[in-house]
């Protein structure tokens, strides 16, 4: 397909910058930063936000954004812990997780593919509601994880990795093999190259928006469960900028924001760039603030080079 050879090939170019940003930082702190210690850190780091910028992978393929991952994160993780409190089941709290998550994803769908609300608008409005939801439940305050759910999938590893990386890994990996061999990802790239041409070509438009938006919730809830399970409480105001983190991932890792090209595969470099980066700079003992300046940096030139790859194509 079109879009997967088009992915492919920025892969390749932003995958260098990644191999050059942890050469960098092996040279200048070699003691330190190619250490499995910190390797480890890194990827248990990044874990959780592939999760939301995989399903924001999808999303933006279809030439669509997603604005309230964030807050359907902190949402479905209130819910679990609700849940679990009055339950004393974990499996219920991850269902809760799932099904919070799925139906704010669903609702954002269904705006945008029946109602058709800019999905900007829609996202946008969800993220809101799904916060203020969340702090309506919790006072504002923050409620802790089962001490079973903290101490065992939160701390639980196998073969020396976090189990959390696991599923997650897991996870990405599934969906990558689903975005690059399977109607299902052809559906989404031939709607985000046109979706008026993918109506006629018979692709189910409008249903398939609501199943890609709900992944997206889904794949959010699921988060918020593992988040709870990783750092042992919901985190209410600690993910106000997770949207905006996997939007930047999924962009800087190829994916176009008009849609029609992109990977998972690019998401999951684009996910370690900035992760990478704020590791480095802390061994090194420089300013945090720098972080944020290299990452728009890249930002920027991420877009400017799919802009300038969409006019080469077109002349």
């Amino acid at each position: 397909m079109k879009g997967v050879r088009l992915g492919r090939s920025q892969v390749v170019w932003i995958g260098l910058v990644l191999l050059a940003l942890l050469a960098a930082f092996s040279a200048l702190a070699p003691r330190t930063f190619p250490t499995a210690f910190n390797l480890l850190n890194l990827v248990s780091d990044a874990a959780i936000l592939l999760l939301l910028a995989t399903g924001m992978t999808y999303v933006i393929i279809t030439a669509g954004i997603d604005l309230s991952v964030g807050g359907v994160l902190v949402f479905s993780a209130v819910a679990a812990a609700e849940v679990m409190d009055a339950t004393g089941s974990l499996l219920l709290g991850t269902l809760a997780a799932l099904v919070t998550g799925l139906a704010w994803g669903v609702l954002n769908g269904v705006l945008i593919a029946l109602g058709r609300i800019p999905a900007l608008i829609v996202t946008l409005g969800t993220l809101g509601m799904s916060l203020g939801g969340a702090l309506l439940l919790t006072g504002g305050v923050d409620l802790r994880a089962p001490t079973d759910l903290n101490l065992g999938l939160g701390l639980a590893r196998w073969l020396g990795v976090p189990l959390i990386v696991w599923i997650c890994a897991a996870i990405t990996a599934a969906l990558a093999l689903m975005l690059a061999y399977t109607r299902f990802g052809r559906h989404t790239y031939a709607i985000g190259s046109n979706a008026e041409a993918a109506r006629r070509g018979g692709v189910a438009v409008r249903g398939h928006l609501i199943r890609v938006y709900g992944l997206a919730g889904l794949l959010a809830g699921l988060a918020g469960q593992l988040s709870l399970a990783k750092y042992g409480i919901t985190g209410v105001s600690a993910h106000s900028t997770d949207n905006l983190q996997a939007i930047a991932a999924v962009v800087i890792g190829g994916t176009s924001l008009f849609g029609g090209v992109g990977t998972v595969a690019g998401t999951v470099i684009g996910v370690f760039i900035p992760v990478v980066l704020q590791n480095g700079f802390q061994i090194l003992g420089v300013r945090p603030f720098w972080q944020q300046v290299v990452v728009g940096a890249v930002l920027v030139a991420a877009v400017y080079v799919d802009q300038w790859r969409r006019r080469a194509r077109d002349q």
